[in-house]
């Protein structure tokens, strides 16, 4: 009776973790995909994009459940329930804390080689459009640097925080022999969680800093206002114009027969792609001025300053 009501809280409390995992992933994708240039995107970007995000909201989301499941295996009165026994709460605990340190470890690759590695590749395939092997070789020597600096964080967190007794007639080869021992007997937990914490260091130091701007900045947004949709379509009609004008003035060059250059021919090429954005910029603003959203906004104008 004990192991099943311990399986039915663990079933529960995993379910849930399930739920907010699936829920994290739809979320990911859909902000990905949302934000990402349509004509610069990238298969391989796109996975690493949605994956690191998706893990860092998934650490995120394992400590409410961590809460959850030590809530559950307690009464009110702080006592633990009949089926939390001393090995099935011990199992709950070692479970969740691999949990943690898998998370962690993947944050680590992510942060360190995948991301980093993904990054130099496309900017190498960009700026030279040379063989892949020789894009490989590129992107990991930039990554080499990211991987240096992981060791060292993992180096300092192995050994620098440990309490080694000082004992007077101790050699130095036992002070290291027992280094290595502690770092042994932790499993290289405490260097995991060095280098977790130093990423979280950089990341609050980064929310402090884009909060504070955010929060002084929303309230001048808010007076300032934006421009109108009305006012957009005018410059982007006149941008349509002034790009027509050109197409006309290069292709004016072949009436005679002539072939146009290689120059003139990519010129034509750039300048029509760039007509078929401003006409699909002209159809979106259009859309936009007619919107209930648009009317919405100068309606409650006065609310905002």
């Amino acid at each position: 009776a004990k192991m099943a009501a311990a399986a039915s809280e663990l079933l529960t409390g995993w379910c849930l973790f399930g739920l907010a995992l699936l829920a994290i992933l739809i979320f990911c994708w859909v902000y990905v995909r949302k934000y990402q240039s349509r004509r610069e995107s990238e298969v391989i970007s796109t996975i690493t994009a949605i994956f690191a995000l998706a893990v860092a909201l998934i650490s995120s989301a394992l400590l409410p459940v961590d809460i959850f499941l030590v809530s559950y295996m307690k009464n009110q009165n702080g006592t633990f329930k009949d089926w939390a026994d001393a090995n099935v709460s011990r199992q709950i605990e070692d479970t969740v804390l691999y949990g943690y340190y898998t998370l962690y470890s993947i944050i680590l690759f992510c942060v360190f080689l995948w991301i980093p590695f993904v990054y130099f590749y496309y900017e190498e395939k960009e700026d030279d459009d040379g063989n892949t092997c020789s894009q490989v070789k590129t992107a990991l020597k930039y990554t080499l640097g990211f991987i240096t600096i992981c060791a060292v964080l993992l180096l300092i967190g192995a050994f620098v925080p440990l309490d080694i007794p000082n004992k007077k007639n101790s050699t130095e080869w036992e002070k290291v022999k027992l280094l290595f021992e502690e770092f042994g007997s932790s499993h290289g937990l405490t260097a995991l969680s060095f280098s977790i914490s130093s990423l979280t260091v950089i990341g609050m130091l980064a929310a402090i800093t884009y909060t504070a701007y955010g929060m002084s900045a929303l309230p001048l947004n808010l007076i300032k206002g934006t421009t109108s949709a009305a006012y957009e379509r005018l410059e982007n009609t006149e941008d349509i114009e002034e790009v027509e004008q050109h197409l006309l003035r290069i292709k004016s060059k072949c009436r005679d027969g002539r072939p146009l250059s290689s120059r003139d021919r990519r010129t034509v090429q750039q300048l029509e792609e760039r007509l078929r954005t401003l006409r699909r910029r002209e159809r979106h603003l259009e859309s936009i001025e007619k919107s209930w959203w648009t009317k919405f906004c100068e309606a409650i104008r006065p609310l905002k300053v």
